[in-house]
């Protein structure tokens, strides 16, 4: 099979990962449950990835925060500083994961909006909306719809301007895209494990700018006399006991990316980008989304086949990619796409031109009439 859907799960993961996760299962029991050896070197094993990441991301070990998912971290985020009926400003490229758990407080929501690849027109729409002030502003930092990189640091510097708190949602960038706690000033920024950290499914990081407000409440392994959850980082937002078989994976991830460096990944997932982009516009009645300040993400559509029989028809091929709306409606919306939705490829460190261009000789087969 050529995986080409990374953008949901990266499949294909380092050797180290595999053999992390069967290692810490092995060896590891709970963090902060014992004083014997098992549970040594668990704490062990999820310090060194709490510390590992607050380097690639420019934060302190403790606003590390694990997490199921980047939802269960945007969550946690947006419930932290949205009150029921509060004002919230988003790009319009904004994933269910954000705009769920925002129907849900009955927040009044602006949207800065502006198509994908237009980032003047969304920083003006931002600024507009943030004029009025907000509980918090929420920007992705790459569509995981069209690719496109959102130009989040000047974002921040508006909020830190307006005084409004922001969420950066960094499930399409982290492990690729530079990613700065610090450098945003943000009150949060989630993200998965899964994706281009390359670890297990489960696991997500939460780097934590403010305190914010527990999502679960249970035990911590610390203060436990106190029926508050505690008031400090990370056992804030750690209840209950961790993930540890994933963490050891998620740190072998992070280990793959720090080796193979973000910004040569993102340049081989861009180059491939370029290369699919490149193909399908040579085939008549393709649609391609596609513009500067791309990612390893890339969306089409065909004129006279529905993306979901588009799809089916690459799977028969054996070529694994995603169609319909990406659990993100609001960034079809912004696009344009929202009655059809789109077919999106999107790549890894493990995939290559040649499954690029198999890809692109099974599209002429499949969607050129006769």
């Amino acid at each position: 099979m050529i995986y080409f859907d990374s953008a949901a799960t990266t499949l294909q993961k380092p050797e180290s990962v595999y053999a992390a996760v069967q290692r810490t299962m092995r060896a590891c029991a709970s963090v902060g449950r014992g004083g014997h050896a098992a549970a040594d070197a668990a704490a062990r094993v999820v310090y060194a990835c709490r510390t590992e990441a607050a380097e690639l991301f420019d934060a302190v070990p403790e606003q590390i925060v694990f997490t199921m998912n980047a939802t269960h971290g945007l969550n946690i985020a947006l419930r932290s500083l949205v009150r029921p009926g509060g004002r919230v400003v988003l790009s319009g490229m904004e994933h269910n994961a954000v705009t769920r758990p925002l129907a849900a407080l009955g927040a009044q929501i602006e949207t800065a909006d502006a198509p994908p690849f237009a980032p003047e027109r969304l920083l003006e729409g931002f600024a507009r909306a943030l004029q009025q002030g907000a509980d918090a502003a929420v920007c992705t930092h790459v569509s995981n719809v069209y690719g496109n990189v959102l130009p989040v640091s000047a974002v921040a510097a508006l909020c830190r301007e307006r005084g409004v708190p922001l969420v950066i949602d960094a499930s399409q960038s982290a492990g690729t895209l530079p990613v700065s706690l610090r450098g945003t000033g943000a009150a949060f920024i989630a993200m998965p494990g899964h994706k281009g950290l390359y670890g297990p499914q489960g696991t997500g990081l939460l780097l934590c700018g403010a305190a914010g407000e527990p999502l679960l409440q249970g035990g911590t392994g610390s203060n436990s006399l106190d029926q508050s959850m505690p008031d400090f980082l990370p056992d804030r937002h750690e209840a209950g006991t961790h993930n540890v078989c994933g963490i050891g994976g998620l740190l072998a991830g992070l280990r793959f990316v720090c080796e193979r460096r973000p910004e040569e990944l993102l340049a081989r997932e861009c180059a491939l980008t370029a290369l699919a982009a490149r193909g399908l516009r040579q085939l008549p009645g393709v649609e391609v989304f596609t513009g500067p300040g791309q990612s390893g993400v890339l969306s089409f559509r065909c004129r006279d086949l529905d993306c979901e029989e588009a799809a089916a028809c690459l799977a028969e091929a054996g070529i694994a990619v995603r169609a319909g709306l990406h659990c993100a409606p609001m960034a079809h919306r912004s696009g344009g796409t929202l009655e059809t939705g789109t077919v999106r490829v999107s790549f890894s460190a493990f995939n290559t031109s040649a499954e690029v261009r198999q890809f692109l000789q099974v599209c002429r087969t499949a969607f050129l009439p006769g």
